[in-house]
């Protein structure tokens, strides 16, 4: 409805601002769910909606804003939007609020050194990934010859590599997180060297690409389960936060990619920086792991606190008949 850029722009902001809460919040009642050795299923699946968008939604609005003009996109996003609105109160348990911890005991576990080290993890190593996605299409058609008008079926491609990523992700991390977590990062590196070299050529590049999708979304879930573990009974806060490093690594491997791309260094150079970006997020995940070192428990399974236990007596029939 807007009447100029002004109140375009303005609107655009304001629908930004729910976004590292809807994950946050939304990571926090997945887990409460659940048995706590499922919790980081359940928290990949609510991160499947991202990656299925990547490969439905983006398309799908701008073939609409094509036909019927850029309004009507924005109109249909609305319309999906109260159609979600109505789905999560007709269909998520009451979450009770029990022992919930206040803002001031949010902010406090904010300053929790592993919580800390885990936003860093997740701005410099998804930096890496943001790095070459930001110039993928310029890759694209610059050294591997695709034409404009197929990069959005390889950015789908792309998208179907992060829905494989976060499909394992979930297992993987309810088995070992910490592990889970390094393996990403390190995959992550090796595949954007790797693509360093077959950008050149369209099958080996296409293969690339979709295991480089599939490696930058293996490293969201057991992030996301590392924070609100050593968040503890103050996990909200600190699991919205980490979308706000991932924003945070949207800018940052854009530009650090962009400047690598200014210095002459070639379309291809963000590849290495990306490399290693990932490389320096393994270093401070082991960091992170160290300072563990003599800890109690697997991380996953301290998700689940005092309040999410009140939780899952009254959601644990909805749980089972799901499956």
């Amino acid at each position: 409805l807007a009447p100029n850029f002004g109140l375009l722009f303005a609107a655009r902001f304001l629908a930004g601002l729910p976004h590292g809460a809807l994950f946050g919040v939304g990571a926090v009642v997945a887990s409460r769910l659940v048995a706590p050795d499922r919790a980081a299923r359940a928290v990949s699946k609510m991160f499947l909606g991202l990656t299925v968008a990547n490969i439905i939604g983006v398309p799908a609005g701008t073939a609409l804003g094509q036909q019927l003009g850029w309004r009507s996109a924005y109109a249909a996003v609305a319309v999906i939007g109260v159609v979600a609105l109505a789905a999560l109160a007709a269909f998520v348990p009451h979450q009770p609020r029990g022992q919930q911890a206040g803002i001031r005991h949010e902010v406090r576990a904010m300053a929790n050194r592993q919580v800390v080290i885990g936003l860093a993890t997740a701005v410099v190593g998804f930096g890496g990934f943001f790095a070459v996605y930001s110039y993928l299409v310029p890759m694209l058609t610059h050294l591997t010859g695709i034409s404009d008008t197929s990069t959005t079926l390889v950015l789908a491609l792309y998208g179907v590599g992060m829905t494989a990523g976060t499909l394992i992700a979930g297992p993987l991390t309810d088995r070992a997180l910490r592990p889970t977590l390094y393996a990403g990062l390190a995959l992550l590196a090796a595949g954007l060297v790797t693509f360093y070299f077959t950008v050149h050529s369209t099958v080996p590049a296409l293969v690339t690409i979709t295991f480089i999708g599939a490696m930058g979304a293996l490293i969201t879930t057991p992030v996301q389960m590392l924070l609100m573990a050593k968040a503890k009974n103050a996990p909200t806060m600190a699991a919205a936060s980490n979308h706000s490093a991932f924003n945070l690594a949207n800018a940052g491997g854009a530009w650090l990619g962009g400047l690598a791309i200014s210095a002459g260094w070639g379309w291809a150079s963000p590849n290495l920086v990306g490399a290693a970006l990932a490389v320096a997020g393994l270093g401070l995940a082991f960091t992170g792991g160290l300072m563990d070192r003599g800890g109690r428990g697997s991380e996953s399974s301290e998700v689940i606190t005092s309040s999410a236990a009140e939780a899952l007596p009254e959601a644990a029939p909805t749980t089972s008949a799901k499956g």
